[in-house]
């Protein structure tokens, strides 16, 4: 983050590299998954919920109470709850079963999560902005099919790509006589991290760019910050709390993360389901919030997913160092 701040003129300039290094960010991930392996969990429907109507209640709150018990304008009022409402209101980011992985949690349940819960936001915003801003001039299948193209070259291309991959190789080895499946070798396993590493790179120089270069208030940027802040500590933990009351199941016939995460091998499938909510209710697809609020919403709005690209990876890091902390500490013990 510190690199792509500091060397945001030359990796502003690098936006357009970001679309293939999420694809392949993600066809990597999806080459550990069997898709016969993905299944929708209870924990699945229940942050959906939460999330869509948190997101929408948020909205209407910050409107009442700001119009109510504060001096603001009626645009910079606008502005906040459009934001903070982005910040909830979004689909699970693409990464997000990445840093999952690494943590110990379900890789393959969190991308099952991830698909619905973009197929969702495809769905609810073209029925919401609307009401929210009225003067854009939102038609449902316009808005609908706009989101799809959006979402679809990045998050469902990879799956189906990773998909034939690993059928191909399956078919190969069964007409040679042979028994082996595909598995991704250990070196390209783990090359998923390192180029979302280098995305947030990219991403954090097209901020520090945006911020030194846009016009806004610095009263409504602090809230807006502060506000992106809250959201982002809240729907982490909610999703944890979420998935330790409702986890996946328990180790068994149904329990094959181990097999594509061996991180989640010391955990319980209640630790491993509480990882892996945490991370579909908390990590956010921020570049499609940005873009949706550029598009359909007051432009400036759009400073509050931005502040939550920073909230949210420095929450990440600061899981990754604690969890690695305790995986020196469990090779010690051994």
């Amino acid at each position: 983050m510190l690199v792509g701040v500091a060397g945001f003129p030359l990796f502003r300039h690098m936006t357009g590299l970001l679309p293939p290094l999420i694809f392949l960010m993600l066809f990597f991930t999806f080459c550990k998954i069997n898709p016969a392996d993905l299944r929708l969990r209870k924990w699945h429907w229940i942050v959906l919920f939460v999330q869509l109507a948190l997101g929408i209640g948020i909205y209407y709150c910050i409107e009442y109470f700001l119009h109510h018990y504060s001096n603001l304008t009626n645009g910079d009022i606008a502005i906040i709850s459009q934001g903070l409402m982005l910040c909830v209101l979004m689909p699970t980011a693409s990464a997000a079963a990445i840093i999952a992985g690494k943590l110990g949690g379900s890789i393959q349940n969190l991308t099952s999560f991830t698909l619905l819960s973009n197929v969702a936001t495809a769905v609810i915003v073209p029925v919401f902005f609307p009401i929210v801003n009225p003067d854009a001039g939102i038609e449902f299948w316009e808005a609908f099919w706009m989101i799809l193209r959006k979402i679809t070259p990045l998050l469902i291309c990879p799956f189906f790509a990773a998909w034939a991959l690993r059928l191909i190789y399956n078919v190969y080895q069964y007409k040679k006589g042979q028994q082996k499946q595909f598995t991704l070798s250990s070196t390209w396993a783990g090359m998923p991290f390192y180029i979302w590493v280098f995305t947030l790179v990219i991403l954090m120089g097209d901020l520090t760019y945006s911020l030194i270069h846009q016009q806004y208030s610095l009263w409504t940027i602090a809230i807006l910050c502060v506000g992106s802040l809250i959201t982002c500590l809240m729907q982490f933990g909610l999703g944890k709390w979420i998935g330790y009351c409702f986890p996946a199941g328990t180790k068994g016939g149904d329990y094959k993360d181990v097999l594509i995460n061996p991180a989640a091998a010391n955990y319980s499938m209640q630790k491993v389901s509480q990882i892996t909510a945490g991370q579909a209710f908390g990590q956010k697809n921020t570049t499609l919030a940005i873009w949706m609020a550029q598009a359909y919403l007051v432009p400036i709005a759009s400073m509050a997913p931005a502040a939550y690209i920073i909230w949210q990876n420095l929450f990440n890091s600061i899981q990754l160092t604690i969890a690695g902390r305790a995986a020196e500490k469990n090779k010690k013990g051994a």
